[in-house]
């Protein structure tokens, strides 16, 4: 199975503030939709806790939420404790490709066993309080779509898949 990390980050690494994304870009909301859609998805609690009420759990996916909370509910979604715990349930479920979705102490703690990454690069340095970990030369960049800032999108910005060489 292979494990992937999904992020927009800015180019100081900034992919979120205040709990909320710091930027507003459509298209890469449509990008994170289709390329996640009909998998698993594992997030932490803070990061379920900040998608809009309308959207839990993420429709046409399987949310994992892992939290040490050992009394939370969060309905329609799989509660674990532990991320190797969700990764075990999607691999349990046959799953080709699980998606880490975030937030932070997430994508910490799943970049060393992850095989390739999703990452939307915008052109700007945003102020925030949450950041993706910075990766390192063991990864390989295999595909890039750039998008130019237009009406919709304030930033300029990259599709960028990344694979572990």
């Amino acid at each position: 199975m292979i494990i992937s990390l999904i992020a927009a980050l800015a180019k100081n690494r900034t992919i979120g503030k205040n709990n909320d994304l710091p930027w507003h870009l459509p298209d890469d909301m449509k990008y994170f939709m289709q390329t996640t859609k009909g998998h698993h998805v594992i997030m932490g609690r803070k990061n379920y806790d900040s998608i809009p009420e309308k959207f839990k759990p993420l429709p046409g996916r399987t949310n994992i939420v892992v939290t040490h909370k050992k009394d939370f509910i969060a309905p329609d979604c799989i509660v674990v404790n532990s991320l190797e715990a969700g990764i075990d349930l999607a691999k349990q479920a046959n799953e080709k490709e699980v998606f880490v979705i975030g937030g932070a102490e997430i994508y910490k703690l799943s970049l060393p066993i992850a095989n390739r990454l999703y990452l939307t690069e915008i052109n700007g340095h945003i102020e925030g309080d949450t950041f993706f970990p910075t990766i390192d030369n063991t990864w390989k960049e295999t595909a890039r779509i750039h998008h130019e800032k237009d009406s919709r999108h304030v930033y300029d910005f990259d599709f960028v898949v990344y694979d572990r060489k």
